[in-house]
């Protein structure tokens, strides 16, 4: 028997490790999982009893904007206190958010500004992906290469948005530094020209309500840029990943490239996994646009068949979290046309919830294939080498799931400061009833125990551009 004082115990919950599913106990000590095993002596160390209950990785999601000015100059509604208390009661522990660059801003005064931001607020772990929208005054050839060396390896380029997007050029520059220096490279893909060309096109015949901004992004905007973003990469020999893919054509691209070695990894979201277009159809529907937009049920299918096979290795929340009011949704006034709306839904709370009760409870995928999804697969692709798994060694980040307990969703029920649900009247079962963040409680018996500041930058610490499979 292992006599090891342990700070805490997690004991008799099936728990879900890299090696498999187990019924077995978890000894924490001074913040850091050190033991996995079934009856880990006591030694007046904390226990909670997980009887009957999954024991998972705390969810990881490397996709979420977070006290950030957009590219049209809107400040989205939550703090980096706000949101990171609505990611800590859903049951995620770590968040990457944006560090978000304007034209003539340097990005070096960007990460700093976004950094002290969370480090005053941020109740979970944290790091950050560089938004680039301007290469030029050194920001290409002194600052990104330097907070890539202290280990701020990811960019995000937009090929579309006036205010962000990149040229051709810039993008196969941006590469060239990554593929160089070891970063890995985001990309929202979108072909910008084919927006544009669809929303004059919509504009024109006076259809500009919300619900025609599905229309306006077309699906071939996203698949003529995926297939760009993919030659690229493999052009210039660059590790890319690909955000919120939303289509069958888009999936089946990155299947390709990476069939034939491009260096690619993608992701999808819940809002693309269960919902479809239509609903824009329903009441107050710019609580639900976003970009891309919503598709189809068959692109719902490509999506759950390329999560099944490793094509999109990651589900993310894309939190992008705007109020229905002036300012948010309508700073355009209430009745501006679907371009003038802002983007977005908020989802770092109800990420895990929806993909449990998808892919445990319902079966689709089961408890191993929800961790690696949700926490593991995300935290080794951007590096966080201590986080997205329970082993010995890493971050005692844990979340404590009770697999029966079912709720459903209220109209403004998140702790955000959204104040709307986008998934209001769909029930889950399986909740996270308790929360540990580097060993301590920051969710207990579904009550809120974290404060500000608790959270802590967390460094990308892989070296080279290496390939995640």
């Amino acid at each position: 028997m292992n006599s090891k004082t342990f700070d805490l115990i997690i004991r008799g919950g099936t728990i879900v490790t890299p090696q498999g599913m187990q019924h077995s106990d978890v000894g924490v000590t001074g913040g850091q999982i050190t033991a996995v095993a079934p009856d880990l002596p006591d030694n007046q160390a904390e226990v909670i009893d997980a009887g009957g209950h999954l024991v998972l990785p705390g969810g990881v999601d490397t996709h979420c904007h977070i006290e950030q000015i957009s590219g049209a100059g809107l400040m989205n509604a939550d703090t980096f206190e706000t949101a990171t208390r609505s990611a800590a009661f859903g049951g995620t522990t770590t968040v990457v958010s944006f560090a978000a660059q304007h034209p003539g801003q340097k990005i070096k005064q960007v990460v700093a500004e976004y950094a002290a931001l969370a480090q005053k607020g941020a109740m979970i772990d944290h790091a950050f992906h560089m938004i680039v929208a301007d290469t030029a005054n050194g920001n290409l050839t002194d600052d990104l290469p330097r907070l890539i060396a202290q280990n701020h390896r990811s960019i995000k380029i937009f090929t579309t948005y006036d205010k962000v997007r990149q040229d051709d050029k810039s993008i196969l520059d941006i590469l060239d530094l990554a593929a160089r220096d070891g970063a890995l490279v985001c990309f929202h893909a979108e072909n910008d020209g084919l927006i544009r060309n669809m929303t004059d096109k919509l504009l024109a015949e006076g259809k500009t309500a919300p619900k025609y901004h599905a229309a306006s992004h077309p699906r071939e905007a996203e698949i003529e840029a995926i297939d760009r973003m993919c030659r690229f990469a493999k052009f210039t020999g660059a590790r890319i990943m690909i955000f919120h893919v939303s289509t069958r054509e888009g999936a089946e691209i990155v299947r390709k490239a990476r069939a034939e070695g491009v260096n690619v990894q993608a992701e999808t979201c819940p809002h693309y996994l269960f919902m479809t277009a239509d609903i824009l159809e329903q009441d107050n529907p710019a609580r639900f646009m976003c970009s891309p937009p919503q598709r189809t049920t068959d692109d719902q299918d490509a999506l759950w068949d390329a999560i099944a096979d490793g094509t999109l290795s990651l589900v993310t929340s894309d939190h992008a979290p705007y109020r229905t009011d002036a300012s948010g949704k309508f700073a355009n006034g209430r009745d501006a046309p679907f371009n003038k709306i802002a983007n977005g839904m908020p989802g770092l709370e109800t990420r895990l919830p929806l993909m449990f009760n998808a892919m445990v409870t319902q079966g689709r995928g089961g408890p191993e294939a929800f961790a690696r999804v949700t926490a593991t697969a995300p935290a080794q692709a951007f590096g966080l080498l201590n986080k997205g798994a329970i082993a010995p060694g890493f971050d005692a980040d844990i979340a404590v799931w009770n697999p029966d307990l079912s709720h459903t969703y209220g109209a403004n029920d998140l702790k955000d400061n959204v104040g709307y649900n986008p998934f209001e009247g769909t029930t889950v079962t399986g909740i996270p009833v308790t929360v540990l963040s580097r060993g301590q409680e920051i969710v207990r018996d579904r009550v809120l125990h974290s404060l500000p500041g608790h959270g802590a930058w967390q460094p990308m610490t892989w070296q080279g551009n290496r390939r995640d499979t």
